[in-house]
């Protein structure tokens, strides 16, 4: 196996992401790509990964592997990259080996470990409303509502898209209409509520889309999709807070 990124970014970013979830990591790498599906400690929130071959400058994989990385390792080194440089990934002697090769050529080991060998189902959910709208948007709306609440109110209704969260004392309410680059699919009202500790970590797919599809229905699990088209893919499932909405 010998895999190359000519742009770093999309790798680094997507872990930095994922390491604020998960602290390890089980990658499935494949012809059709490098795949992995988590879920956090306390299995309120799923992680779906993908990096396509369309990704790389090289893409070699002869066989199927299961990679198992611990995370904050993989963040450490990929945050040494460069302006400019390229990553190879390769396989051997129980390893990872990380080159990054720019002004100079450095290579990195890590430990491949033992992780659950149980495969993560993506759970078949079904969203009546789902709203796409700028990145920056949702990121300034959970960090708004976090100022006031732990958790946020997501209300979706036709041609509008509503965040509010309350404290004792404070309330906030950030709405959005459809336009603008906001596209909001509705035929009915829809709201649920979920934990700001979680959605302020998940917004962080910014840094690989400038968009995001948000899908809810009524105390139903949350989905966020971040895309970056033919190159990465970055996804969430999140739990709701049904005690309450």
């Amino acid at each position: 196996m010998r895999l190359s990124l000519s742009d770093v970014s999309y790798l680094r970013d997507s872990i930095g992401v994922i390491s604020e979830l998960v602290s390890e990591g089980r990658f499935s790498i494949t012809k059709n790509g490098v795949e992995l599906v988590a879920m956090d400690p306390a299995n309120v929130a799923m992680i779906i990964f993908r990096l396509l071959p369309s990704c790389f400058s090289e893409y070699n994989v002869d066989d199927p592997q299961v990679v198992g990385l611990n995370l904050s390792n993989l963040k450490q080194v990929l945050r040494r990259a460069s302006l400019g440089d390229s990553l190879s990934l390769e396989v051997f002697d129980g390893k990872l080996h990380i080159t990054l090769d720019g002004a100079s050529k450095r290579t990195f080991s890590l430990p491949i470990i033992a992780v659950d060998d149980r495969e993560q189902k993506v759970p078949s959910l079904s969203f009546p409303s789902s709203i796409t709208l700028p990145s920056s948007v949702l990121s300034n709306a959970i960090e708004d509502a976090g100022i006031v609440a732990e958790s946020v109110l997501f209300t979706v209704e036709p041609g509008f898209f509503t965040l509010s969260a309350e404290g004792d004392l404070s309330k906030a309410s950030i709405q959005t209409r459809e336009g603008d680059g906001i596209v909001i699919l509705s035929d009915s009202k829809t709201r649920a509520k979920y934990a700001i500790e979680y959605l302020k970590k998940m917004v962080q797919g910014s840094k690989i889309s400038d968009s995001v599809t948000v899908r809810i229905d009524t105390n139903y699990p949350l989905k966020l999709e971040y895309r970056s088209i033919d190159k990465v893919s970055l996804e969430f499932i999140l739990a709701p807070r049904v005690d309450d909405v």
